[in-house]
C-alpha cells in the first residue's frame, strides 16, 4: 500500500517528496527529526499515536536550539500528523518522521539567514530491534560533551555519532550499541535510553549524562511507580553496575522496551527477561495501544470511523 509525505504544504505520494541536491540540511545536518509510534489495534481497528503533543514540544525545543522557525503551531503539527496517518490507511504499527529542517538551496556552513521548512512522511515500521533479548557491547564511542552539540535536540548531524556506535557493534556481533559520557559513565544506546535494575529499584542515567530525554523513558518511569511501586532513581551510572544489575532494558519510541539479555559478552544475571521488565512491557503494550483506559491521554486516535479505516477518509 503506497504511503503519503506532508511536503511543501500539501499531502502528496511519498514518493513525490523530493528535496534538491543543494538543500542545506542535507550537507550540513541542520534539522530537528523526531519519532512518533502509531500502534495498530486490531480489536478497534485504531490506530493510536503514542504522546504525539509531547513529541512535538521536544521537537520545537529543539528548533529553538537549531535557529529552526517552525512554521507550525504545536497543535497544527498534531493536525497535520493525523490527517496524513489517516491518508494512509494502513493496518499495522506505523512510525512517522517528522523533519524541521533548513530548507534554502544555498551552501555553506551557518544557522543564520536561511530559510526553514518542515516535512513529515509515514511509513509501516515493526521492531526496531527484532528480538527477544539484546546482546549490547559498551562502545568505543561516546557521546558529545554540551560545547559540541547539543545532546537533548534531536539534531540529525549529531546522529553520525550513534551511527558509529552501532555499525561498530554490529561488526562485534551486538546487537546494540552501550554509549558511555565523555567522562566514562553509562549515557544511552545509539537510539535508546538504558535502565538498570538494582536492589529491585529501577535506575537510569540523569539528565545531566548527555542523554536525550526520551519520552519512552519517561513513560516508564510514571508506569513503574503509578502501576508496580516502583521508584526510580536518576544518577550517574558506572559502568561495572550494568554487570551487577539483576535486570537490564532498553527503552525508545522505535524500540518500545527491550530486554538486554548480555553486555560485552557478559550476561545479565539470568540471561532471562526479569519481572518488573516484563511487568512493564505488558503494561506498556496496553498503553500505547489504548487498551489501558486510565492513559487514553496520552494516545490519538487516528481513523476517525474505526469500523470503515479501510476507507479513505478525506478528500
Amino acid at each position: 500500500m503506497p504511503s503519503y509525505a506532508y511536503f511543501h504544504k500539501q499531502f502528496v505520494p511519498l514518493s513525490q517528496a523530493k528535496i534538491g541536491v543543494m538543500t542545506q540540511a542535507l550537507h550540513y545536518g541542520t534539522a530537528v527529526f523526531e519519532g512518533i509510534r502509531g500502534n495498530w489495534n486490531s480489536q478497534q481497528k485504531q490506530i493510536y499515536l503514542f504522546r504525539l503533543r509531547e513529541h512535538y514540544e521536544r521537537m520545537h525545543d529543539g528548533c529553538q536550539v537549531l535557529n529552526i522557525d517552525l512554521p507550525y503551531t504545536i497543535d497544527e503539527l498534531c493536525q497535520i500528523t493525523g490527517e496524513l496517518v489517516e491518508r494512509c490507511r494502513f493496518q499495522e504499527d506505523v512510525y512517522v518522521r517528522p523533519l524541521a529542517y533548513k530548507s534554502s538551496e544555498s551552501l555553506g556552513v551557518r544557522l543564520h539567514d536561511l530559510d526553514c521548512d518542515f516535512l513529515a512522511f509515514v511509513i509501516p515500521w515493526g521492531p526496531y530491534l527484532d528480538m527477544d533479548k539484546a546482546k549490547c557491547g559498551i562502545s568505543s564511542w561516546r557521546r558529545p560533551d554540551y560545547n559540541v552539540i547539543p545532546p537533548n535536540a534531536k539534531v540529525t548531524g549529531l546522529y553520525v555519532n550513534n551511527a558509529f556506535a552501532k555499525s561498530e557493534a554490529i561488526g562485534k556481533g551486538f546487537d546494540e550499541a552501550i554509549m558511555l559520557t565523555p567522562d566514562g559513565h553509562v549515557s544511552e544506546g545509539s537510539g535508546e535510553n538504558i535502565f538498570l535494575v538494582l536492589d529491585g529499584k529501577l535506575v537510569t542515567p540523569a539528565s545531566d549524562n548527555h542523554i536525550l530525554m526520551g519520552i519512552t523513558r519517561d513513560t516508564v518511569i510514571k508506569l513503574a511507580q503509578q502501576e508496580l511501586g516502583v521508584e526510580t532513581t536518576e544518577r550517574k551510572v558506572d559502568p561495572s553496575e550494568l554487570f551487577a544489575a539483576s535486570e537490564c532494558f532498553l527503552t525508545g519510541t522505535a524500540a518500545h522496551i527491550t530486554p538486554i539479555g548480555e553486555i560485552d559478552h557478559r550476561q545479565i544475571a539470568s540471561g532471562e527477561i526479569g519481572q518488573i521488565t516484563k511487568k512493564l512491557q505488558q503494561l506498556y503494550s496496553e498503553v500505547i495501544r489504548g487498551d489501558n483506559p486510565k492513559y487514553l491521554d496520552w494516545c490519538t486516535p487516528v481513523y476517525k470511523h474505526p469500523e470503515n479505516s479501510w476507507i479513505f477518509q478525506g478528500a
